[in-house]
């Protein structure tokens, strides 16, 4: 058949990463790349129709027969997706060939389709409608990532490690407490998913330069009923001009990106041979390098980080279409069609990664106690100059503290004896007030505390509720 041959062609024809199959599960999930396919993008721009015609008919613009005609056409399984891509080739028009299809199926009542509305109108509103189903997995998946965390975060609260700045190994703190940094940040990202909803969620029926001219007074009367047909909200103005929905939208998605991107990268640290302190879920078969058999490589932390850039461009490129010409143009228009699904699809292989590596996680907490020691007390250097600036100040006891941690660094010499040594230390510190104080799993702070902070806010709130 001329269908499936087509369709055959346009398979072999795939370039995207997103299309090809031996890396677009890399990159996006099946389920959300059915949200942003052809076929799906066809019938959520039919329903609009089809929700106009509905609305129209009910309230006496075109008869009251058109509207049921009309919708019982607006079905994909009566169109040719390739036939409609070549046509459109033809009329140089990105929806024309879909309204003459859905006019010669609709007989007599054709006349009355698209009636009153625009392009953007019916292909904006579509893709709030597409931009909504993948809102549900974003939100499904981001509220999962958030129980995991809390379930890392309770687990290990007092589980001490190094904290490092600037790449070094700064003072402790614990496991938990980094995985509830993370997770205030999903807490935050789940409150702008549910806040934007209202907002975003707005569909567009308002005519060429969004007056209602062709309908008159009942215009806006028709567009509120076809949306709410539709489950969208109704603006209170066309917004064919103001793409700040879209780019909102798209600004939290990066937000969402930048944390899993962010974790992703810090676990890939952790990961590291000489660091050693977690491994991304393994199994037998998994390989590492097709040249050094021993590789265990952080594939999947890689795959998470690897995937912010591009949302994140995509995100810049949703903000350049804010600036747009006179009432509408397709020049900014149409990079929504290219950042807006791909955005989407990106974000959906982190989610779906985090939720697989979060689930998985070698957390190994006895080379976590072994960096700890790994430079001979220095890392507890604060807590000595504390102790010291009581009786001798702070500035002074950060001097005494300094040299004697400069010369343990460079002498290799430990720390500690250098303490138990040093007679301006020795008279405020006894021998066992140095052991006790170059303990790191003792200086922790308020991390367990803030750990269960934020696990309590983030759950008595109901963000994760289904």
């Amino acid at each position: 058949m001329r269908f499936d041959r087509l369709i055959v062609e346009v398979e072999k024809m795939s370039s995207h990463v997103v299309d090809l199959k031996m890396l677009q599960n890399n990159f996006s999930t099946e389920e959300m790349r059915n949200i942003w396919n052809d076929e799906n993008r066809l019938q959520k721009i039919l329903d609009v129709e089809a929700a106009l015609a509905l609305a129209e008919s009910e309230l006496g613009v075109i008869p009251k027969e058109a509207g049921e005609v009309i919708a019982n056409a607006a079905n994909i399984k009566y169109f040719d997706i390739p036939d409609i891509a070549e046509q459109a080739v033809k009329l140089k028009h990105s929806l024309m060939a879909t309204i003459e299809k859905l006019q010669s199926l609709a007989g007599d009542y054709g006349e009355y389709v698209h009636f009153g509305a625009t392009t953007q109108d019916v292909t904006d509103t579509g893709t709030i409608l597409q931009l909504k189903e993948a809102h549900h997995i974003i939100l499904r998946d981001a509220k999962e990532v958030a129980r995991l965390l809390v379930d890392l975060a309770s687990q290990y609260k007092h589980t001490p490690m190094a904290g490092r700045t600037h790449g070094m190994q700064g003072l402790p703190t614990t496991f938990g407490f980094k995985m509830a940094v993370v997770l205030s940040e999903f807490e935050r990202h789940l409150e702008r998913l549910h806040s934007l909803e209202k907002r975003v969620f707005t569909g567009v029926l308002s005519g060429g330069v969004g007056t209602y001219a062709a309908l008159g007074s009942i215009g806006p009367q028709v567009e509120d009923n076809s949306l709410q047909r539709l489950g969208l909200n109704t603006p209170d103005i066309c917004w064919h001009s103001s793409r700040d929905r879209i780019s909102e939208y798209g600004s939290v998605l990066g937000l969402i990106s930048g944390s899993l991107g962010k974790l992703g990268n810090e676990f890939y640290n952790l990961m590291r041979t000489e660091i050693n302190e977690v491994e991304e879920p393994f199994q037998a078969g998994n390989v590492g390098s097709t040249t050094m058999p021993h590789k265990r490589n952080p594939a999947m932390f890689e795959g998470i980080a690897s995937l912010t850039k591009p949302v994140l461009h995509s995100v810049s490129l949703l903000h350049e279409s804010l600036v747009t010409e006179h009432e509408r143009d397709a020049m900014s228009w149409r990079a929504e069609w290219v950042a807006l699904p791909e955005i989407c699809l990106y974000l959906s292989a982190q989610l779906k990664s985090t939720i697989a590596v979060l689930k998985g996680l070698h957390v190994k907490q006895e080379n976590m106690l072994k960096n700890l020691h790994m430079q001979n007390g220095l890392l507890l250097s604060e807590q000595i100059m504390f102790a010291l600036s009581d009786e001798l100040g702070k500035q002074t006891a950060h001097h005494i503290v300094y040299e004697l941690a400069m010369k343990a660094f460079e002498e290799n010499i430990s720390f500690k004896t250098l303490l138990k040594e040093d007679a301006k230390v020795r008279k405020v510190l006894s021998e066992q007030q140095i052991d006790e104080l170059l303990d790191p799993e003792k200086y922790i702070g308020l991390a367990a505390q803030k750990v269960e902070n934020v696990i309590h806010s983030i759950t008595s709130r109901g963000l994760l509720d289904e």
